[in-house]
């Protein structure tokens, strides 16, 4: 059966991307379909894959794949460079209420394929709950203290069902077919390990994190 197999957490860092082509293929994909075609956002997809200038600042993915085939991903940056929050998306965070420090890192382009209807016990999709535990992990084995990230009003409500509140920066805003926001979630050893699905499995390791 499905159950029985486990999704699998990776990194793609700026020097995996000619290692794992067809990883890298298919998460611009699943981009193009999520922002272009579900959501709706002025995104631009060339071949059927999205990409921004962003991803030519050697960001880190976080995928997850399921059994060969990419079904989540976010983009990690770190905030003391520039980033989408800081650039495309600065009209979300009021006056002063995003202060970047090298402790912070912004995830972007969170999406997952709803498509698989693998749901954890509480009914959340399990990519979308193996992706929030493998950012939680990541950010947490690299000393990061905290997550700022721009994402829609439907992932602050799965994110406070799972005990994980985001604090708003600004004002909601309509972007596409969503009400886009931006916020921060703390990071620490604790949330990781609660959030993680009963099979979760990544390949991080605090060498990834040096890279």
């Amino acid at each position: 059966s499905t159950q029985g197999t486990t999704m699998e957490v990776i990194a793609i860092g700026p020097h995996d991307r000619s290692r794992d082509p067809l990883l890298v293929d298919q998460m611009h994909r699943l981009r193009a379909r999520v922002f272009k075609d579900r959501m709706g956002w002025d995104v631009t997809v060339t071949e059927g894959q999205e990409f921004d200038q962003f991803d030519e600042l050697n960001p880190t993915s976080i995928l997850v794949v399921d059994r060969g085939v990419v079904v989540g991903h976010t983009r990690v940056l770190p905030t003391t460079g520039p980033t989408m929050l800081s650039e495309t998306f600065s009209f979300l965070a009021s006056s002063g209420a995003y202060a970047p420090h090298p402790r912070m890192l912004e995830t972007s382009r969170f999406c997952v394929d709803t498509s698989t209807a693998r749901l954890t016990p509480d009914g959340i999709h399990l990519a979308t709950m193996t992706l929030i535990a493998g950012i939680l992990e990541w950010a947490d084995l690299g000393g990061y203290s905290e997550i700022v990230t721009v994402t829609d009003v439907r992932l602050e409500r799965i994110l406070r069902r799972v005990g994980l509140p985001l604090r708003r920066l600004g004002e909601p805003a309509r972007i596409g077919n969503t009400i886009a926001l931006a916020g921060i979630v703390d990071v620490d050893a604790q949330s990781s390990q609660r959030l993680r699905p009963r099979q979760y499995k990544s390949t991080f390791t605090k060498l990834n994190q040096a890279a």
